[in-house]
């Protein structure tokens, strides 16, 4: 299991890598979109730990790239607004998988990573 984070806070980020890589997942973490291209281009992943509001580009920009470039892999988008509370984001992000708030707890988050690796 390869996993891209994408998440501007560098803590809450640490945090989750050290989680998903005690389930045994290879986790790469990137704060911006820039960092975000560069990975995919350069590696496969099987899911994306996507937070909505970046310091730096565009979430939306990043899973587009991300569905034209690696089309297998699927986005969990994490938030700590209300954009998209309504569901919405599965209708501009085909690759979506599900969509949770900033505050879950990290072992919640990945078991749902773990789960959508398997199912996909």
């Amino acid at each position: 299991m390869i996993v891209l984070i994408v998440e501007p806070e560098p803590d809450l980020g640490r945090l989750w890598k050290r989680h998903l890589e005690r389930q045994g997942a290879q986790v790469h973490l990137v704060q911006g979109q820039e960092g975000a291209f560069d990975l995919l281009r350069a590696h496969a992943v099987d899911m994306i730990v996507l937070d909505l509001v970046l310091k730096e580009g565009s979430a939306l920009a990043i899973s587009d790239y991300a569905s034209y470039r690696r089309p297998l892999a699927q986005v969990i988008f994490v938030t700590n607004t209300t954009f998209f509370s309504d569901g919405s984001i599965f209708l501009h992000s085909p690759n979506a998988c599900a969509f949770l708030q900033s505050a879950t707890p990290p072992e919640d988050l990945a078991a749902m990573v773990a789960h959508y690796c398997k199912a996909g």
